[in-house]
C-alpha cells in the first residue's frame, strides 16, 4: 500500500506539506487547518516534525518554505498515489466495467468471447481464450459490441517509441529529413513536438498523426503494442521523454 494511505496520520502529513507548498512562504496554519480538516495545534506540530525531517525550513514567524528534499517527497508520494489509483482503475475495476470492442463476427448479448488488441484497438472473437469477457450487447461482424467480466490477460507486445530530435528555428534548418523519413517509414503513429517537427515531417512527405500531447499519444500508442516516432525539437524533447517514463515505454533517441 502507498504510504499516504495506509493511515490517516500519513496522509494528513502529506496533505499539510502539500497546503505549505502552494502558500508558501506566508503560510497561515489557521487556513491549513480548515483546508485539512484539523485543529491549528495539530498542524502546528505537523510543520514542526517536517522542519525536523529537513522536508520544510522556517524562515521567520509564520513564514515557511519546502526544502528540495520536501519537493521530492510530495513528488513520489503523488506518484505513487497516481500509480495506485491507476491500478485500482485498470485491474481492479477493469473487471466489472464495460468497454467496447470491434466485433470480428455475428456475437449476441451474453456470449464469452476473446479479447484481442489490433492496430491498438480492442477486438472481440467468438469462444473462449487465455483473455475474455462477456458482450452486454450483441452486434454484427465489424460494428461496436460492448463487453464486461473481464478476465485473464491479453496477449500483447508493448510498442517502441523513437524520438527524433530537430534544432529549433534559432539554429538552423532541419539537415536530417532523409532520416526521419526513413524512420518514420511504416511506423503507425508519427507525432510532432514544436512547429519546426511539424514542418521537418512535410519536407520528409509525411503529415503527422498529431502535433498536440505528442508524447502522451505516443506513449498511449505503445502501450497498445503501437510503434511510434516523435519528432520533437531539443526545446520540448524533455516533456516528451518525460511522458514516455511516466508510461515505462521502451524509447530511445536519436539525433
Amino acid at each position: 500500500m502507498v504510504d499516504v494511505l495506509e493511515n490517516k496520520r500519513a496522509a494528513t502529513r502529506f496533505r499539510v506539506l502539500v497546503e505549505i507548498a502552494e502558500r508558501q512562504p506566508a503560510v497561515s496554519q489557521g487556513e491549513i487547518a480548515d483546508a485539512v480538516g484539523v485543529t491549528s495545534q495539530a498542524v502546528s506540530e505537523y510543520i514542526r516534525e517536517l522542519v525536523d525531517d529537513g522536508l520544510v525550513e522556517k524562515e521567520g514567524r509564520s513564514r515557511y518554505r519546502v526544502t528540495k528534499e520536501g519537493v521530492d517527497w510530495v513528488f513520489q508520494s503523488a506518484t505513487d498515489v497516481r500509480r495506485f489509483a491507476d491500478h485500482v482503475t485498470d485491474d481492479v475495476l477493469g473487471s466489472v466495467q464495460e468497454d467496447a470492442a470491434i466485433a470480428t463476427a455475428d456475437l449476441e448479448e451474453g456470449e464469452t468471447v476473446t479479447l484481442s488488441l489490433s492496430d491498438g484497438l480492442l477486438h472481440a472473437h467468438p469462444g473462449g481464450g487465455d483473455a475474455t469477457g462477456v458482450t452486454t450487447t450483441s452486434a454484427a461482424a465489424g460494428e461496436v459490441v460492448g463487453v464486461t467480466g473481464f478476465e485473464g490477460v491479453i496477449d500483447l507486445d508493448p510498442g517502441h517509441v523513437s524520438v527524433i530530435q530537430v534544432p529549433p528555428v534559432r539554429s538552423g534548418p532541419v539537415e536530417n529529413i532523409d532520416e526521419i523519413a526513413t524512420a518514420c517509414a511504416d511506423i503507425p503513429i508519427v507525432t510532432a513536438a514544436g512547429v519546426e517537427s511539424v514542418v521537418a515531417l512535410r519536407d520528409a512527405d509525411i503529415e503527422p498523426t498529431t502535433h498536440f500531447a505528442a508524447g502522451e499519444v505516443a506513449a498511449a500508442a505503445a502501450s497498445r503494442g503501437l510503434d511510434a516516432v516523435v519528432v520533437a525539437t531539443q526545446d520540448t524533447v524533455g516533456r516528451v521523454t518525460d511522458a514516455l517514463r511516466d508510461a515505462s515505454v521502451d524509447y530511445d533517441v536519436t539525433q
